[in-house]
Protein backbone atom coordinates (compact mmCIF):
# COMPACT_ATOMS: atom_id res chain seq x y z
CA UNK A 1 0.00 0.00 0.00
CA UNK A 2 1.67 3.33 -0.97
CA UNK A 3 1.21 6.49 0.98
CA UNK A 4 -1.47 7.87 -0.93
CA UNK A 5 -3.68 4.79 -0.11
CA UNK A 6 -2.72 4.96 3.29
CA UNK A 7 -3.63 8.49 3.53
CA UNK A 8 -6.77 8.23 1.91
CA UNK A 9 -7.85 5.23 4.26
CA UNK A 10 -6.74 7.58 7.16
CA UNK A 11 -9.22 9.86 6.05
CA UNK A 12 -12.10 7.27 6.06
CA UNK A 13 -11.26 6.67 8.94
CA UNK A 14 -11.42 10.20 10.46
CA UNK A 15 -15.14 10.36 8.57
CA UNK A 16 -15.50 6.90 10.20
CA UNK A 17 -15.14 8.30 14.15
CA UNK A 18 -16.86 11.71 13.13
CA UNK A 19 -13.00 13.61 13.61
CA UNK A 20 -14.06 15.82 11.14
CA UNK A 21 -17.52 16.56 12.96
CA UNK A 22 -16.51 17.91 16.87
CA UNK A 23 -20.23 18.95 17.38
CA UNK A 24 -20.80 15.05 18.76
CA UNK A 25 -17.44 15.16 21.10
CA UNK A 26 -19.06 18.73 22.77
CA UNK A 27 -22.50 17.34 22.75
CA UNK A 28 -20.62 14.57 24.95
CA UNK A 29 -18.50 16.45 26.89
CA UNK A 30 -19.83 19.80 28.10
CA UNK A 31 -22.17 17.47 30.66
CA UNK A 32 -18.89 15.45 31.99
CA UNK A 33 -17.24 18.90 32.49
CA UNK A 34 -19.97 20.16 34.33
CA UNK A 35 -20.33 17.36 36.80
CA UNK A 36 -16.51 17.04 37.23
CA UNK A 37 -16.52 20.96 38.35
CA UNK A 38 -19.43 19.98 40.50
CA UNK A 39 -17.41 17.10 42.18
CA UNK A 40 -14.47 18.88 42.10
CA UNK A 41 -15.85 21.54 44.19
CA UNK A 42 -14.40 23.51 41.01
CA UNK A 43 -10.70 22.58 41.08
CA UNK A 44 -11.10 19.05 40.15
CA UNK A 45 -8.23 16.78 39.58
CA UNK A 46 -6.62 17.93 36.41
CA UNK A 47 -5.27 13.99 35.81
CA UNK A 48 -8.82 12.91 36.07
CA UNK A 49 -9.82 15.70 33.86
CA UNK A 50 -7.35 14.77 31.04
CA UNK A 51 -8.93 11.04 31.55
CA UNK A 52 -12.00 11.85 30.95
CA UNK A 53 -11.44 14.43 28.03
CA UNK A 54 -9.64 11.58 26.03
CA UNK A 55 -12.00 8.92 27.06
CA UNK A 56 -14.65 11.17 25.54
CA UNK A 57 -13.19 11.66 22.20
CA UNK A 58 -12.03 7.68 22.20
CA UNK A 59 -15.52 6.96 23.65
CA UNK A 60 -17.34 9.07 20.91
CA UNK A 61 -15.41 7.54 17.92
CA UNK A 62 -16.07 4.40 18.66
CA UNK A 63 -19.86 4.87 19.23
CA UNK A 64 -19.77 6.45 15.93
CA UNK A 65 -18.45 3.37 14.55
CA UNK A 66 -20.77 1.20 16.34
CA UNK A 67 -23.68 3.17 14.87
CA UNK A 68 -22.36 3.07 11.28
CA UNK A 69 -21.84 -0.72 11.48
CA UNK A 70 -25.33 -1.32 13.07
CA UNK A 71 -27.02 1.16 10.24
CA UNK A 72 -24.95 0.12 7.16
CA UNK A 73 -28.21 -1.18 5.57
CA UNK A 74 -30.15 2.16 5.65
CA UNK A 75 -27.57 4.95 5.59
CA UNK A 76 -27.01 4.19 1.60
CA UNK A 77 -30.67 5.27 1.70
CA UNK A 78 -30.59 8.32 3.91
CA UNK A 79 -29.72 11.30 1.90
CA UNK A 80 -27.52 13.13 5.00
CA UNK A 81 -25.35 9.58 5.63
CA UNK A 82 -25.16 7.70 2.20
CA UNK A 83 -21.87 9.04 1.71
CA UNK A 84 -20.25 7.70 4.60
CA UNK A 85 -17.23 5.42 4.41
CA UNK A 86 -19.08 1.98 5.14
CA UNK A 87 -21.69 2.65 2.45
CA UNK A 88 -18.85 3.68 0.24
CA UNK A 89 -17.16 0.63 1.10
CA UNK A 90 -14.11 2.70 2.15
CA UNK A 91 -14.09 1.14 5.11
CA UNK A 92 -14.88 -2.76 5.44
CA UNK A 93 -16.99 -4.17 8.54
CA UNK A 94 -14.01 -6.09 9.86
CA UNK A 95 -11.90 -3.10 9.63
CA UNK A 96 -14.79 -1.05 11.42
CA UNK A 97 -15.38 -4.10 13.92
CA UNK A 98 -11.55 -3.64 15.15
CA UNK A 99 -11.57 -0.19 15.16
CA UNK A 100 -14.33 0.39 17.32
CA UNK A 101 -12.91 -2.71 19.76
CA UNK A 102 -9.29 -0.74 19.69
CA UNK A 103 -10.71 2.56 20.30
CA UNK A 104 -12.86 0.55 23.59
CA UNK A 105 -9.75 -0.72 24.44
CA UNK A 106 -7.59 2.11 24.75
CA UNK A 107 -10.69 4.10 26.32
CA UNK A 108 -11.08 1.23 29.08
CA UNK A 109 -7.75 1.16 29.83
CA UNK A 110 -7.68 4.34 30.86
CA UNK A 111 -10.88 3.92 33.17
CA UNK A 112 -8.62 1.24 35.17
CA UNK A 113 -6.52 4.06 36.39
CA UNK A 114 -9.38 5.36 38.78
CA UNK A 115 -11.69 3.71 41.17
CA UNK A 116 -13.43 0.40 41.61
CA UNK A 117 -17.12 1.69 41.12
CA UNK A 118 -15.87 4.23 37.89
CA UNK A 119 -14.79 1.07 36.67
CA UNK A 120 -17.99 -0.53 36.57
CA UNK A 121 -20.06 2.26 35.30
CA UNK A 122 -17.54 2.60 32.23
CA UNK A 123 -19.23 -1.48 31.62
CA UNK A 124 -22.58 0.10 31.87
CA UNK A 125 -21.37 3.52 29.65
CA UNK A 126 -19.75 0.71 26.94
CA UNK A 127 -23.70 -1.36 26.94
CA UNK A 128 -25.16 1.92 26.23
CA UNK A 129 -22.97 3.18 23.45
CA UNK A 130 -23.32 -0.12 21.86
CA UNK A 131 -27.06 -0.71 22.01
CA UNK A 132 -28.16 2.78 21.33
CA UNK A 133 -28.09 2.35 17.55
CA UNK A 134 -30.58 -0.41 17.80
CA UNK A 135 -33.24 1.83 20.16
CA UNK A 136 -33.69 3.09 16.35
CA UNK A 137 -35.71 -0.16 15.20
CA UNK A 138 -38.24 -0.34 17.89
CA UNK A 139 -38.03 2.78 20.58
CA UNK A 140 -40.65 5.65 19.85
CA UNK A 141 -38.17 8.02 20.94
CA UNK A 142 -34.33 6.75 20.90
CA UNK A 143 -33.17 10.07 21.64
CA UNK A 144 -34.23 9.71 25.49
CA UNK A 145 -31.68 6.71 25.19
CA UNK A 146 -29.15 8.69 23.53
CA UNK A 147 -29.56 10.91 26.52
CA UNK A 148 -28.73 8.64 29.29
CA UNK A 149 -25.25 7.77 26.76
CA UNK A 150 -24.62 10.64 26.34
CA UNK A 151 -24.77 11.30 30.41
CA UNK A 152 -22.76 8.51 31.45
CA UNK A 153 -19.93 10.50 32.02
CA UNK A 154 -22.04 12.37 34.73
CA UNK A 155 -22.30 9.64 37.24
CA UNK A 156 -18.62 8.63 36.59
CA UNK A 157 -17.26 12.04 37.02
CA UNK A 158 -18.97 11.96 40.28
CA UNK A 159 -17.38 8.29 40.96
CA UNK A 160 -13.85 8.86 40.36
CA UNK A 161 -13.74 12.19 42.18
CA UNK A 162 -15.57 11.71 45.44
CA UNK A 163 -15.91 7.94 45.63
CA UNK A 164 -19.66 8.00 45.24
CA UNK A 165 -22.55 9.12 43.14
CA UNK A 166 -24.69 11.94 45.00
CA UNK A 167 -28.25 12.23 43.96
CA UNK A 168 -27.40 15.62 42.22
CA UNK A 169 -25.30 13.74 39.62
CA UNK A 170 -28.64 11.61 38.79
CA UNK A 171 -30.36 15.24 38.37
CA UNK A 172 -27.50 16.46 36.07
CA UNK A 173 -28.09 13.35 34.00
CA UNK A 174 -31.65 13.63 33.85
CA UNK A 175 -31.51 17.47 32.57
CA UNK A 176 -28.95 15.74 30.01
CA UNK A 177 -31.68 13.46 29.03
CA UNK A 178 -34.11 16.28 27.83
CA UNK A 179 -31.32 18.35 26.48
CA UNK A 180 -30.64 15.20 24.58
CA UNK A 181 -34.14 14.86 23.34
CA UNK A 182 -34.28 18.75 22.41
CA UNK A 183 -30.92 18.73 20.33
CA UNK A 184 -31.35 15.63 18.48
CA UNK A 185 -35.20 16.41 17.95
CA UNK A 186 -33.48 19.24 15.81
CA UNK A 187 -31.04 16.70 14.10
CA UNK A 188 -34.09 14.05 13.39
CA UNK A 189 -35.91 17.00 11.49
CA UNK A 190 -33.61 16.81 8.72
CA UNK A 191 -34.01 13.33 8.27
CA UNK A 192 -37.52 13.13 8.72
CA UNK A 193 -38.89 11.94 5.47
CA UNK A 194 -35.68 9.79 4.73
CA UNK A 195 -36.43 7.87 8.08
CA UNK A 196 -40.39 7.63 7.44
CA UNK A 197 -39.78 5.62 4.30
CA UNK A 198 -36.99 3.12 6.08
CA UNK A 199 -38.56 2.62 8.49
CA UNK A 200 -36.39 3.86 11.35
CA UNK A 201 -38.25 5.53 14.36
CA UNK A 202 -37.11 8.93 16.11
CA UNK A 203 -38.77 12.01 18.28
CA UNK A 204 -39.44 14.11 15.34
CA UNK A 205 -41.49 10.85 13.70
CA UNK A 206 -43.27 10.81 17.27
CA UNK A 207 -43.93 14.19 17.57
CA UNK A 208 -45.35 14.79 14.45
CA UNK A 209 -46.64 18.05 14.01
CA UNK A 210 -46.03 18.78 17.89
CA UNK A 211 -42.02 18.65 16.97
CA UNK A 212 -41.37 22.05 17.83
CA UNK A 213 -43.17 23.09 20.96
CA UNK A 214 -41.81 19.79 22.22
CA UNK A 215 -38.46 20.45 21.41
CA UNK A 216 -39.24 23.84 23.42
CA UNK A 217 -40.41 22.02 26.31
CA UNK A 218 -37.08 20.00 27.04
CA UNK A 219 -35.03 22.55 26.88
CA UNK A 220 -37.13 24.20 29.23
CA UNK A 221 -37.49 20.72 31.51
CA UNK A 222 -33.29 20.57 31.09
CA UNK A 223 -33.33 24.68 32.42
CA UNK A 224 -35.56 23.91 35.46
CA UNK A 225 -33.64 20.83 36.51
CA UNK A 226 -30.32 22.74 36.12
CA UNK A 227 -31.99 25.54 38.62
CA UNK A 228 -33.04 22.96 41.21
CA UNK A 229 -29.39 21.51 41.04
CA UNK A 230 -28.21 24.80 41.41
CA UNK A 231 -30.66 25.27 44.99
CA UNK A 232 -29.14 21.63 45.83
CA UNK A 233 -25.82 22.90 45.42
CA UNK A 234 -26.41 26.90 47.00
CA UNK A 235 -24.97 28.38 43.56
CA UNK A 236 -24.41 31.79 43.32
CA UNK A 237 -25.77 34.94 40.41
CA UNK A 238 -22.86 33.90 38.21
CA UNK A 239 -24.57 30.39 37.75
CA UNK A 240 -27.94 31.25 36.92
CA UNK A 241 -26.49 33.76 34.56
CA UNK A 242 -25.06 31.42 32.18
CA UNK A 243 -28.71 29.26 32.74
CA UNK A 244 -29.78 32.41 31.31
CA UNK A 245 -27.43 32.61 28.77
CA UNK A 246 -28.18 28.75 27.98
CA UNK A 247 -32.29 30.03 27.95
CA UNK A 248 -31.30 32.46 25.34
CA UNK A 249 -29.56 29.72 23.09
CA UNK A 250 -32.27 27.80 23.38
CA UNK A 251 -34.81 30.46 22.25
CA UNK A 252 -32.62 31.30 19.06
CA UNK A 253 -33.60 27.68 18.30
CA UNK A 254 -37.28 28.13 18.19
CA UNK A 255 -36.27 31.15 15.56
CA UNK A 256 -34.17 28.14 13.73
CA UNK A 257 -36.59 25.34 13.81
CA UNK A 258 -39.73 26.98 13.55
CA UNK A 259 -40.38 26.44 9.83
CA UNK A 260 -39.16 23.40 10.03
CA UNK A 261 -36.42 24.35 7.24
CA UNK A 262 -33.79 21.20 7.13
CA UNK A 263 -30.77 23.71 7.19
CA UNK A 264 -31.55 26.12 10.07
CA UNK A 265 -33.12 22.46 12.42
CA UNK A 266 -29.15 21.47 11.51
CA UNK A 267 -27.84 24.96 12.35
CA UNK A 268 -30.00 24.33 15.70
CA UNK A 269 -28.45 21.03 16.21
CA UNK A 270 -24.77 22.03 15.77
CA UNK A 271 -25.63 25.55 17.92
CA UNK A 272 -26.02 23.25 20.91
CA UNK A 273 -22.63 23.01 22.08
CA UNK A 274 -22.96 26.70 23.20
CA UNK A 275 -26.03 25.95 25.29
CA UNK A 276 -24.05 23.45 27.07
CA UNK A 277 -20.70 26.26 26.86
CA UNK A 278 -23.09 28.41 28.77
CA UNK A 279 -23.70 26.08 31.63
CA UNK A 280 -20.47 25.08 32.03
CA UNK A 281 -19.03 28.94 31.94
CA UNK A 282 -21.36 29.79 34.59
CA UNK A 283 -20.17 26.69 36.53
CA UNK A 284 -16.91 27.71 36.04
CA UNK A 285 -16.87 31.54 37.17
CA UNK A 286 -19.25 30.32 40.18
CA UNK A 287 -15.92 28.55 41.61
CA UNK A 288 -14.03 31.45 40.07
CA UNK A 289 -16.16 33.87 42.55
CA UNK A 290 -16.45 31.97 45.43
Amino acid sequence: MNIQNIIKKLDAYERLMRLDKPIGILLLLWPTLWALLIAGHGKPDWIVVMIFVTGTVLMRSAGCVMNDIADSEYDGLVERTRHRPLVNHEVSKKEAYLLAACLSLVAFGLVCTLNTLTIKLSVLALFLAASYPFTKRFFAIPQAYLGIAFGAGIPMAFAAILGYVPPVAWLLLLANVFWAIAYDTEYAMVDREDDLKIGIKSSAITFGKFDVVIVMICYALTLLILVMCGIWLIMGYAYYIGLIAAAAVAIYHYYLIRAREKTNCFKAFLNNSWFGFAVFAGLGVQYLVK
